[in-house]
């Protein structure tokens, strides 16, 4: 007993160790999968996670991880989501304009929304939004809606997204021309 108590004075709250550890990184798990090989001596299985990170201030990135435990395959594909961020563009709670995403043959249509709808997307591309700092967007997905892919869609869409004064720049012109 007495052993116990003094790991628990000498342990930080769970609150305080989460956030040490992720450093203002939320991660989101979308998908862990069974993957079985089959072999020589029979079936050796496997797991596979996808997890989204990202800080709600426009950087996001996704990861896989694979492994022969659930919990391995999840940390290995948090550090890969977090090696992955990257930022994207938000203005006001949305994206500056309509923009298709697309990954193998998933398509995701990403729409500007007016302040206050909130996030209307489903599958692994609410997660994307939501981590990327987006508060109000609504979307469509077309084609596969495989939670991998979709994810990727949405990633690839978010990453093309260019506000007014990036156009204007590569144009070599101002922000009030175009």
């Amino acid at each position: 007993m007495a052993k116990q108590e003094e790991v628990k004075k000498t342990r930080a709250p769970r609150e305080d160790r989460a956030r040490r550890e992720d450093d203002g990184i939320e991660k989101s798990l979308v998908a862990v999968r069974r993957v079985t090989k089959v072999v020589k001596g029979g079936r050796t299985l496997r797991f596979s996670a996808v997890v989204v990170c990202g800080d709600k201030k426009g950087n996001v990135g996704m990861g896989i991880g694979k492994a022969k435990e659930v919990p391995t395959a999840i940390d290995k594909a948090t550090m890969a989501a977090k090696k992955d961020m990257k930022p994207v563009n938000i203005v006001n709670g949305t994206i500056p304009h309509e923009i298709l995403g697309k990954y193998g043959t998933s398509k995701i249509y990403l729409m500007p929304a007016k302040e206050g709808s909130g996030i209307i997307a489903g599958g692994g591309a609410r997660a994307v939004l939501e981590l990327a700092g987006v508060k109000d967007i609504v979307t469509k997905i077309h084609g596969s809606t495989n939670k991998i892919n979709c994810v990727r869609a949405t990633l690839t869409a978010l990453r093309a997204v260019r506000t007014k004064e990036q156009i204007a720049a590569l144009r070599g012109k101002l922000p009030e021309e175009i």
